[in-house]
Formats: C-alpha cells, sequence, structure tokens
C-alpha cells in the first residue's frame, strides 16, 4: 500500500504516508526503510520544510531492474528493453510473419532480446519480468494463445513457458490489442477510468480499460468488435470463418485487396501520395467502424476512445469517417464529454504496455509483500 501511494505520487514524504494510511511515524519509517533496502523506491529530492531538515521525498526507484517487452502483430515485432517506468533503454522493430509459426518465430524473438540485452550492458540477472503480445486471442492466466485466426500452429503453444524456463521470472502473454491498450492509458495525462483503445491494422479489435482495470471478458476475448457483424459486409466471408464480419471490409487486409496492393502500409502510402481512391476507401472505413463504435459508446458509455495501428497513420481520413458517425448515431449524454483521439505512442504502444503490465505485476501489494517478507525472514 505505501509503494502505491509512492509510486501514483499521491504520498511521497513519510509524513504524507503516515497521515495517508493512519499507520504510525514508526511503523511506516520501519516499511519505508524496507523499500529502500530491497532497492523498489529512492530519495528523490527534498520537500519544502516547515522547519528543520527538509523532508525527503520518496520515489519509485526506475532503475530497480529491467523489463523485457515483445509486441507481435501479424507481419512485424517490435522488441524493447524498458526500466520500470516503462521507458526505453534499448529498442527494435523488425519484419517477422506469425503465421510462419511459434518455433521460428520465439526463436527469433529470443535472439533478439539476447542481443539488446549484450548491446546495452545488461544482464539476464537484472530482468524482473517479460511481457508478450500477441495478435490472437490468449488465455492469460496460462499464457498461451487459444485458436488463434491468423496464426497457425499456436493454439495451445506455451509461449509463458519457453521463456520462463530461460528468464526465471514472470512471464505475462496477452492479446496485441490488450496491451497497446495499457500502453495508451498508461502515457495519457489524467487517463478516464473507462477507455476504449482501437486498433485497426491489418484486423481490427479493441482493448477496453472499465472502471481503471483491464477487462478481458469471462474467456479473454473482451474486444473484439472487428469481428462484430455490419450490413455493408453481407455475405462475405471473414477469415474467422463468419460472414458479415466489420474486419472483411474496413480492415487493412480488405482495403489492400480493394486497392490491389500489398498490404495495409501501402494502404496509407496511397493516401498520403493523395490517390482519391484510397482516400475514398479508408473515409468508408472509418465510417463503418464509426457504426460498431457508435453502438459500443451506447453500450459502454467510455470517457476516451484512442485509435490507432497501421491504418490510423492515414490520419484525418480514417478519423474523419470514425467522428462522423460516432457523433451521429451516439445518444447526445454518452458523447458529451467524449474524447476520440489519435494514438499517443503509434507503434510503440504495444511495448509500453507490455512494459506496463509486467510493472504492475511486479509491483503488485501481494507481490511485493511476498519479496519483503522473504527478505526481511518473515519480519515486516
Amino acid at each position: 500500500m505505501l509503494l502505491d501511494l509512492i509510486r501514483t505520487g499521491e504520498a511521497t514524504t513519510r509524513s504524507q504516508l503516515a497521515h495517508a494510511t493512519g499507520l504510525s511515524r514508526s511503523t511506516v519509517a520501519t516499511r519505508v526503510e524496507h523499500l529502500l533496502a530491497e532497492g523498489l523506491i529512492a530519495e528523490v529530492g527534498e520537500a519544502p520544510s516547515s522547519g528543520g531538515r527538509p523532508p525527503a521525498v520518496l520515489g519509485l526507484n526506475q532503475e530497480a531492474g529491467v523489463v523485457l517487452a515483445v509486441d507481435m502483430g501479424a507481419t512485424h515485432a517490435r522488441v524493447a528493453i524498458t526500466d520500470f517506468g516503462a521507458s526505453p533503454i534499448g529498442e527494435t522493430a523488425l519484419d517477422l510473419d506469425i503465421a510462419s509459426g511459434p518455433e521460428n518465430v520465439l526463436g527469433t524473438i529470443d535472439r533478439v532480446l539476447i542481443s539488446l540485452l549484450d548491446s546495452n550492458e545488461r544482464g539476464p540477472g537484472e530482468v524482473k519480468g517479460i511481457g508478450i503480445g500477441v495478435p490472437g486471442p490468449v488465455e492469460y492466466a496460462a499464457g498461451r494463445a487459444v485458436t488463434p485466426p491468423i496464426m497457425p500452429g499456436w493454439d495451445g503453444y506455451p509461449i509463458r513457458d519457453r521463456f520462463v524456463d530461460r528468464y526465471h521470472v514472470p512471464v505475462l502473454v496477452d492479446n496485441d490489442v490488450n496491451i497497446m491498450a495499457r500502453g495508451e492509458h498508461w502515457v495519457t495525462a489524467e487517463p478516464s477510468d473507462d477507455f476504449l483503445f482501437v486498433k485497426v491494422g491489418t484486423g481490427i479489435g479493441s482493448g477496453l480499460i472499465l472502471g481503471g482495470r483491464l477487462h478481458r471478458g469471462a474467456q479473454g476475448a473482451a474486444g473484439d468488435i472487428g469481428h462484430i457483424q455490419v450490413a455493408a459486409a453481407e455475405g462475405i466471408v471473414c477469415r474467422c470463418g463468419n460472414t458479415g464480419c466489420l474486419e472483411s471490409v474496413a480492415g487493412g487486409r480488405a482495403l489492400a485487396a480493394r486497392l490491389d496492393v500489398a498490404d495495409t502500409r501501402a494502404v496509407v502510402a496511397m493516401v498520403k501520395a493523395g490517390s482519391r481512391d484510397a482516400v475514398q476507401a479508408v473515409r468508408e472505413s472509418g465510417r463503418l467502424i464509426g457504426q460498431v463504435l457508435a453502438s459500443t459508446v451506447n453500450l459502454l458509455n467510455p470517457g476516451t476512445i484512442v485509435v490507432g495501428g497501421d491504418l490510423a497513420e492515414a490520419g484525418d481520413q480514417l478519423f474523419a469517417g470514425i467522428r462522423e458517425v460516432v457523433y451521429r448515431r451516439s445518444t447526445a449524454l454518452a458523447t458529451s464529454r467524449l474524447q476520440l483521439i489519435p494514438s499517443n505512442l503509434g507503434d510503440r504502444a504495444g511495448v509500453t504496455g507490455a512494459a506496463a503490465m509486467v510493472i504492475d505485476h511486479v509491483l503488485s501489494p501481494q507481490r511485493v509483500d511476498r519479496t519483503l517478507s522473504l527478505a526481511t525472514g518473515g519480519v515486516r
């Protein structure tokens, strides 16, 4: 509890901690010393004095260790080493075909992680946790993908166990859009507790933060808006096997096929080059996405919707279509304070969110208490 107060800035001196918790000053002092000794916090400055010695200001020790963060998409990945503030120490992007299977893909990721650690003069012993995002449904507790439609060979593969065996640290695996939602929420100034992140790339998905917590749903499948039915897709077979899905007409793969180009990035390049056909296609994609989001706004009443992913790089053309429909078809009350904004992090949202996921886990009250209890021989 003390660490959470320090991390959030709600209480940053020993006297403030005592006041906020109702604990005695001696108890606070003892527990703060344990946190300092474990390297989880540090004295980062001095508060104004009201007479006598200025009180020390406490803050999270961002050098308490490093986190490895991996964000895998359908055709490319980003890998990073971060500190405990989720700020990058080292980072690299690479082309990578998720359909080539887990052994090939994770072997490549493993080599990149080792190279990043070496090039930044960090050892495996400094790693406190690993966060991984994959472009498909995930059984979060088990750390494995479950029947992912664009990841042949990955169903049930033990992603988490592969890295636990090497690093012997917590390894968390989640859907790529969930970690992007975490990343955007992490960096948004005064973020809403009801927050929706929409990724528009090869496919379409969303991550939900409701009541300040990531919402995965009963089986981890919450937020899969790309497979909501829309009239414009009637009769069109989606890669999921159903017909009529939003993704089958508004996702980057669908637009690339319609415009006869290689991928979503090529569609964005056409938009930026002023192609009338590409501009019209992306604007219509925005309108179709807006139809689904309008229903989502009416159902969940989020305070903020952030739109990212490769197709979001098309900028105003996509956003104009989304805004046009969301504000027309959602209720006035639900949109009265709604912020609908582009991604702050761009293609770094995933690795930031993967790191944030691990940091929140490693610094959770239960885990910190257990760590300190072991370090102090059960005396707390």
